[in-house]
């Protein structure tokens, strides 16, 4: 199977949206102008897909209260502490870095309504399939 999109309820998609596209540099791939606001947001390759919607049928979960190891969106970057930096700057904040034993290196920040974020700078990439 192909991995299409992944998708998150927020309770304000179009902000999110916004702040995605500007600190993240995700670009908009489809959008619905009315509620609940759907959003697929693509990044650089184009490949991968996440969906950003405010739809009221649904709980909105508490991504602050969840620990970010039990989810979190992932990101590679190439100097994660500089990363890290912009997007506490745009509202963010930091949950916790780390170095792992093989040299990789891993910041966590969560966006300005408690999504995790994780900046990733792998020492070896996972491979292109």
């Amino acid at each position: 199977m192909k991995f299409e999109h992944f998708a998150l309820n927020v309770p304000d998609a179009r902000a999110h949206v916004q702040w995605y596209v500007k600190n993240l540099g995700l670009r908009i791939a489809r959008t619905r102008a009315e509620a609940p606001y759907t959003t697929f947001l693509a990044d650089d390759s184009g490949h991968v897909i996440i969906e950003l919607y405010s739809n009221t049928a649904a709980v909105f979960p508490d991504y602050s209260a969840a620990h970010p190891l039990c989810f979190h969106v992932a990101f590679v970057a190439e100097d994660p502490a500089k990363v890290r930096d912009a997007l506490i700057a745009a509202g963010g904040t930091l949950a916790y870095d780390e170095s792992l034993p093989d040299g990789s290196y891993l910041v966590m920040v969560r966006d300005p309504w408690g999504v995790p974020i994780q900046l990733v700078r792998r020492v070896t990439a996972f491979p292109v399939l």
